[in-house]
């Protein structure tokens, strides 16, 4: 069933091939100004539990999220050199259409990421 409004986050090390719990981010909306609008960790699935994924405080307009990726590949068991290339994570995207659900998969490794408007 499609879910309507609101921005979901999943998080997957597709290096180990496991969801990444414990990922920590933060959302914030940049217009007018930035400002925070949630803050957690992903859960043991890998996906962020928040009420923004029902679109508690959604609006129009830009926004960014930030994934604390190197902090979570030390805690993970990764080398110190692995770890340290990427660090905080940031994306930014627009929201247009608020009726419409925002998935964003994180796909990543020590080395590399991709992150895309999924469904």
């Amino acid at each position: 069933m499609a879910q309507a409004g609101g921005i979901s986050i999943h998080g997957v090390d597709i290096a180990q091939g496991v969801a990444a719990r414990g990922l920590q981010v933060k959302v914030y909306a940049l217009d007018p100004e930035r400002r925070l609008i949630t803050e957690g960790v992903l859960g043991a699935n890998g996906v962020f539990d928040d009420p923004i994924i029902t679109g508690a405080g959604i609006t129009a307009g830009t926004y960014e999220v930030e994934f604390a990726l190197g902090a979570w590949l030390k805690a993970n068991g990764y080398s110190a050199r692995e770890a340290a290339f990427l660090d905080i994570v940031p994306f930014r995207f627009v929201v247009t259409r608020v009726e419409e659900h925002y998935h964003l998969p994180f796909k990543f490794t020590p080395w590399g990421i991709q992150l895309f408007r999924g469904v």
